[in-house]
Formats: C-alpha cells, sequence, structure tokens
C-alpha cells in the first residue's frame, strides 16, 4: 500500500511539510510507503474548464506546461492522499487549488479514479482560518467518494515561523492520530475488498439549473 503526501506549501522544509513528516513517520511504521510531492512553489496554471480531458482519456490534462501531469500516475494509482496546505487569507494556497482543481478533474473524466480510496487534510496556520481551508480540501476528497478518516480534532497545526509547529503537542497528536487511523482504514478495506465486493459506479448525472 502507498499514500502519497501533497505538500502545497513554496516551503519544503516550513510548518505544512512538517505536518506531512509527522504523519508519513506513523505511516512508515505502519509498514505504508509514502512519497511526498513538493508543488507549493512551482508555477502551475489553473484549469482553463475545456474539459478536453473528457475527449481524449488519456489521464491527462491538455495544459502540459508545468508539473501537473508529471504526477497523475502517481496520484491514480496511489492508495490514499493526505493533502496539506498553508492557510492563505482562509483558504489554501493558490498553487496547490489549481494542482488539486486540475488532478481531481481529470480523475473524475476519466472514470472516478479517486473513488474508494482514502484521504485525507491537514493545514498549517498563524491564527485562524483553519477550518474553513480544511473544508476546500475535503471538498475535493468528498466529491470524489473518497473515504476521509478523522482525527482527535480538526486537521489544523498552529505555528509561523518554520519549526514553530512542533511545539504546537495538540496539532502534531492530531496528525498522528490521523495517520493511524488513515493506515487502520486503508487496512481495512484492502481486507474488505476480498470479502464484500463494493459497489459499482453509476454514471454522473449532470443537471443543470439554467437550460
Amino acid at each position: 500500500m502507498k499514500i502519497v503526501t501533497i505538500n502545497g506549501s513554496p516551503r519544503n522544509s516550513g510548518n505544512t511539510a512538517y505536518t506531512l513528516d509527522v504523519a508519513s513517520t506513523v505511516f512508515k511504521n505502519e509498514g505504508i510507503e509514502t512519497e511526498r510531492i513538493d508543488i507549493g512553489v512551482r508555477a502551475i496554471r489553473g484549469c482553463a474548464g475545456c474539459r478536453l480531458c473528457r475527449q481524449r482519456l488519456d489521464r491527462r490534462c491538455i495544459a502540459n506546461d508545468d508539473i501537473v501531469n508529471s504526477y497523475l500516475e502517481t496520484l491514480f494509482t496511489a492508495d490514499g492522499l493526505l493533502v496539506s496546505s498553508p492557510v492563505y487569507y482562509a483558504g489554501i494556497n493558490g498553487a496547490l487549488k489549481s494542482f488539486l482543481d486540475r488532478a481531481f478533474f481529470v480523475a473524475s473524466a476519466n472514470g472516478a479514479l479517486f473513488r474508494h480510496k482514502v484521504g485525507a487534510g491537514m493545514v498549517a496556520v498563524r491564527r485562524a482560518g483553519a477550518t474553513t481551508a480544511l473544508e476546500q480540501i475535503n471538498k475535493y476528497l468528498a466529491i470524489s467518494e473518497m473515504f476521509v478518516p478523522t482525527s482527535s480534532y480538526w486537521g489544523m497545526a498552529y505555528g509561523m515561523a518554520p519549526g514553530e509547529s512542533a511545539q504546537d503537542v495538540e496539532g502534531v497528536q492530531t496528525a498522528q492520530v490521523l495517520a493511524a487511523n488513515m493506515a487502520w482504514l486503508l487496512k481495512a478495506l484492502d481486507a474488505a475488498r476480498k470479502i464484500i465486493p463494493p459497489p459499482a459506479a453509476q454514471a454522473k448525472i449532470m443537471m443543470n439549473f439554467i437550460r
């Protein structure tokens, strides 16, 4: 089993990355492979809404001038995703949003590629806005029919300067509990699939309010 962790921060050694490192230690102790993607410092274009990925069905975005396509297969073949972001204006940062918009749209267009995987979010915050940023991450997971584990608190850790979140002992514990529950859920789903077949995927029904 493999979990891909996504660091949305432009700092590869900041508080956002630290929360992922805490979780990754738990994953490794549970015998689960991890791979971290650092995307916050990259220039990533937003989704153009062209819907060509629905026509091409090649599991790629038509825009090929940034890093998104180079990571899509890593995401699609993973068993779980843990997404972490710094809080910018009570939301996730722009590079991460552009990355998630395109990755999750391509996954949806090519046959619900994240369906029944395990996904979770964490955020690093200086003061406020953590719950709205976390909810933003969870929207991607929920609409993709992913299973979202919980923790002993909402997935947030406090800190501004790099390393400060290590002093947030409750935030550290939250990341550890989340990772332990995520690992357990992955193993439980793997065992369950051998006994109980999952429900069949249904074709998406689209309904526009203005016709």
